[in-house]
């Protein structure tokens, strides 16, 4: 009975998300305050029977209703809770009423949030925010239902076991809190168009909610990258997957579209660039959804390969990305370019940023869709790497990194390119003193390793610099410094992290790359081998029971100078219900170091193949991406950014757009 109020509660929302796609939009249409304010209450309930609708199948997964056909292929009843839970979203079905349960979120934080908008805009947005719902809600109910029924079956198939993992728990729905977050952009850049009133005040709308959607993205592809490190035993961090280059297109574009957004915030410019970022970031967000669910791709991100309902998102795809591009086109020769700003300013600055990172998304772009089309037209397949992807992106970003410390001590409209380099002279030393550390204590690793490394210290330290001309300790003293430290808005304090998160990141990417040891060996019971700087002694194998599965692992003693520093346990598990193997590594963390073992065959005698890596400074690539969601949250608290308060009165410049 609860399933069935679930796929009602399903039908309730798409009933309403019909009516809100129509009524607010023609209400801001001919003026209707009544027809307008309706959104409001249709998107709360939107947001209310999705909910119910994901809680009613969160309930058959609890309860193993095999009855139910998703929780059948999907479950079964000797799987911890953990995992029944998460199991809700890990399959096509599920995951799609996640998605739009978020979206759902979003509409109605609008409504709850939104009271400073102007009455116009806010109507058109949460209208294009129908649309979507409708969408997706048609497409979940017609194509996707999650709770079609079957006669009852004793037994579930078993959820896929690499997902039978926390990282279940927290990769997906923080991923898709940023690709849904961007939605909001997306639908505030139409409403724009379609209401003809873009201008600075829009941007200061926008800004927080790219900001909330940067943030969940940031975190949700670190954590993907660290469960998929840790979880699939091969020892990497980043393969340049399709599926993960799909999550890291938006991230690219929303992180320009956050500097555009500022530029036309603070010098009302770029404002056709800004608007039409934010619709490429969304957009490109639909087409990460596409690949993961069309079955054109062969990933262990993918959800689905049935290509006709592929067939429908790409339909869905093509409406929204290619309605929204042409409306741009028509309304885009009648915008203004808005301030003018000299190349050598804080506008130039952010401009070369927007360059840099476009054209970095535009080649990941190129490197993951290549291989599909040239399938599609030729029927032979071919395969993007590493080598394409490192060749092309890595000299966009090494310009984008050294740029990074100039732009916040660059004036707005006219700024003193000399003078920002005098303020930078302490980490550009900093820098060098690095590299001469790096050649003089390390052997082995690229000949370019030091000299990225420098550049990486360069930008951590340089992220600081406008916080140190703030302060003036040494001409003003501590105690006026610490004052002016104080009274510095938090919005530059938010910049001066995330800047400094991605050279942490870029330390720990260089790094780990360029001085990681590997070791391959077949080990007996009492043997050990040196690895990374440390003995290893096989002490013999251990068998388990778990709920679902059967394991076993060997008991590894790590030793240091003759010290006993740690115990590893790396396993093999075999799952009866999907007949699958899986690997699990044992990670051990020595300050930002770690010691990765990796359990291979049985060999005859008794041996056992282990793979172990020695990678240092390697937790410093999520570190980085944690102290970067960090700067964009201390954003989000600042004075500015609480939903553009002080944007509730319209613009006098604003630019007509009909």
């Amino acid at each position: 009975m609860i399933v069935e109020l679930g796929h009602v509660a399903l039908l309730i929302a798409f009933a309403l998300a019909v009516i809100q796609s129509v009524v607010p939009v023609w209400g801001a249409y001919i003026g209707d305050r009544k027809m307008m304010a309706s959104a409001d209450s249709s998107a709360m309930g939107i947001f209310v029977f999705t909910g119910l609708s994901f809680c009613a199948l969160m309930w058959a997964y609890l309860q193993s209703d095999f009855s139910v056909v998703n929780v059948w292929q999907n479950s079964h009843s000797d799987m911890p809770t953990l995992f029944k839970v998460t199991g809700t979203w890990g399959n096509h079905e599920g995951s799609m009423l996640l998605w739009v349960l978020i979206l759902a979120l979003f509409a109605a934080a609008v409504s709850v949030l939104g009271g400073n908008l102007p009455e116009k805009l806010r109507a058109n947005v949460q209208g294009v925010q129908a649309w979507m719902l409708a969408t997706f809600l048609a497409f979940i109910i017609w194509t996707s239902n999650p709770f079609e029924r079957q006669p009852t079956a004793i037994e579930g198939q078993d959820l896929n076991p690499i997902l039978q993992d926390i990282g279940l728990a927290i990769h997906p729905p923080m991923l898709y809190l940023g690709y849904v977050g961007f939605s909001i952009t997306f639908a505030f850049a139409i409403a724009a168009l379609l209401e003809g009133r873009i201008d600075a005040a829009w941007a200061r709308w926008v800004r927080p909610w790219a900001l909330i959607a940067w943030v969940f993205l940031t975190a949700g592809i670190a954590m993907g990258s660290y469960w998929a490190y840790y979880e699939l035993g091969w020892g990497g961090w980043w393969f340049w997957d399709p599926v993960e280059n799909a999550s890291f297109l938006p991230w690219l574009s929303g992180t320009a579209l956050l500097h555009s957004a500022l530029v036309m915030e603070k010098r009302d410019a770029l404002k056709i660039w800004t608007v039409l970022l934010a619709i490429l970031t969304f957009s490109l967000s639909l087409l990460g959804t596409f690949l993961v669910r069309s079955g054109v791709l062969t990933s262990v991100h993918t959800f689905a390969s049935d290509p006709s309902r592929g067939l429908v998102i790409l339909a869905i795809l093509a409406v929204f990305v290619g309605g929204s591009l042409a409306l741009f086109a028509v309304r885009a020769n009648k915008l203004e370019a808005g301030g003018l700003f000299a190349p050598v300013s804080r506008e130039g600055a952010l401009v070369l940023n927007n360059i840099l990172l476009s054209t970095a998304a535009a080649t990941v772009l190129l490197g993951t869709l290549y291989p599909v089309v040239y399938e599609a037209i030729t029927g032979a397949k071919i395969s993007v790497g590493a080598p394409f992807f490192n060749l092309t992106f890595i000299p966009l970003m090494i310009p984008l990194i050294l740029a990074l410390p100039f732009g916040p001590l660059l004036a707005w409209k006219k700024g003193d390119i000399l003078g920002a380099a005098q303020r930078l002279v302490f980490a550009a030393v900093v820098g060098i003193l690095a590299m001469v550390l790096v050649l003089g204590f390390t052997r082995g690793g690229s000949i370019l390793a030091p000299v990225m490394i420098a550049i990486a210290v360069w930008l951590m330290v340089g992220s600081f610099a406008e916080l140190a001309q703030r302060a003036s300790f040494r001409t003003a003293g501590w105690s006026t410094g610490l004052r002016r430290l104080a009274g510095t808005p938090r919005s530059v304090y938010a910049t001066a992290f995330a800047h400094f998160g991605v050279g942490v990141t870029m330390l720990g990417i260089v790094v780990v790359t360029a001085y990681e040891t590997e070791t391959v060996t077949a080990l007996k019971p009492g043997e050990t081998v040196e690895a990374g700087g440390y003995t290893l002694r096989h002490d013999g194998y251990v068998d388990e029971q778990g709920s679902n599965f059967q394991s076993q692992g060997a008991r590894l003693t790590v030793f240091l100078d003759g010290e006993v520093v740690a115990e590893a346990f790396p396993t093999k598990r075999f799952y009866p219900a999907r007949q699958m193997p899986t690997s699990e590594a044992s990670i051990h963390t020595f300050g930002f170091s770690q010691l990765y073992f990796a359990l291979g065959d049985l060999q005859p005698g008794g041996a056992v193949t282990l793979r172990i890596w020695w990678k240092p400074y390697v937790t410093l690539i999520w570190y980085g991406a944690v102290i970067m969601s960090f700067g964009g949250l201390l954003s989000l608290t600042g004075r500015r950014k609480r939903l553009a308060k002080k944007a509730a009165k319209p613009s006098p410049n604003a630019v007509p757009a009909t």
